[in-house]
């Protein structure tokens, strides 16, 4: 898992991709697969936190590329939103392959294949509790994942925390939500912006009260390396495969997977496309965004 790095991926994608994603639709992709399930991590299955997490039978579902899909296109069906279609699936997808990183992976190509995939950086410690968590995270590699996230953020996609930026991207390719915030809830652009960069803000203030309280009020050892902390104890890893299995089922899930998405499209998903809608030009049913940004 990731604690702060899925906020400054959201930036990240939004910049490198180019595609026209909803914003909204990134941070809830990114969000979906633990939205409704760490409570029930932390507090109904706490001894095998990391199996119930990732694994089946339990919540593990939620962190596979598939779920991503079904969740778009769900909101294509019912919307007509290519945007937030968009931005759900690229959020869902990269917050699959972040948790990648810890010791329990995560299950790309269920229910095709239920084999974690993982490499192992730091340890899935869900089993502590929150702050237990937490506190392990912020003392491996996890801690140092997220600070690189925000390092490549700010140094390769800063503009993208810009009002240009805002402005030229980020209102285009979603506005009706800014467009309706601006109407129902009276925000100038000022607040809009805000609203935008907060999410950013709320990243990087909750990976540094993390990281403080680990150091100050947990007390735990600072280990950076690969596959720990030590003082966990044994790494949750889900799969007791040797690594010649796990590509094996992981290949055979994958070829399924890719199979089964272009059958889909043949089948519904391109016609449930071709009927969605692209954004419409900002002004041409938001004129309260057209007299804001004077176009």
């Amino acid at each position: 898992m990731s604690w702060a790095a899925h906020e400054f991926e959201n930036y990240f994608l939004q910049h490198k991709t180019g595609v026209k994603a909803s914003f909204f639709g990134l941070a809830l992709g990114t969000a979906a697969p633990d939205l409704f399930t760490k409570y029930f991590v932390y507090n109904v299955a706490p001894e095998d936190a990391a199996a119930f997490h990732r694994g089946f039978p339990g919540v593990g579902f939620s962190h596979s590329l598939i779920f991503g899909v079904v969740f778009a296109l769900l909101v294509l069906r019912f919307t007509g939103s290519r945007s937030w279609a968009v931005g759900i699936l690229i959020g869902q997808w990269a917050h699959v392959l972040t948790d990648f990183c810890d010791t329990a992976g995560d299950m790309p190509f269920f229910p095709f294949s239920i084999e974690p995939v993982t490499v192992s950086m730091w340890k899935h410690a869900a089993a502590q509790g929150r702050y237990g968590d937490a506190a392990a995270y912020y003392s491996s590699l996890g801690g140092v994942w997220d600070f690189f996230w925000l390092g490549a953020t700010l140094l390769f996609a800063r503009v993208a925390l810009t009002r240009d930026y805002f402005r030229r991207v980020v209102i285009p390719a979603d506005p009706r939500a800014w467009g309706w915030l601006h109407r129902k809830a009276h925000l100038p652009e000022r607040a809009l912006l805000l609203i935008y960069q907060g999410f950013f803000f709320y990243g990087a203030g909750r990976m540094t009260s993390w990281f403080l309280l680990a150091r100050f009020e947990e007390r735990t050892p600072f280990q950076p390396t690969w596959g720990g902390p030590d003082y966990i104890g044994r790494a949750n890893d889900l799969s007791d495969a040797g690594w010649i299995e796990v590509l094996a089922r992981t290949a055979v899930g994958g070829v399924l997977f890719a199979a089964f998405l272009w059958v889909s499209w043949r089948l519904f998903i391109k016609r449930w496309w071709e009927r969605g809608h692209d954004p419409p030009i900002v002004g041409e049913r938001e004129p309260g965004l057209r007299a804001m940004f004077g176009s």
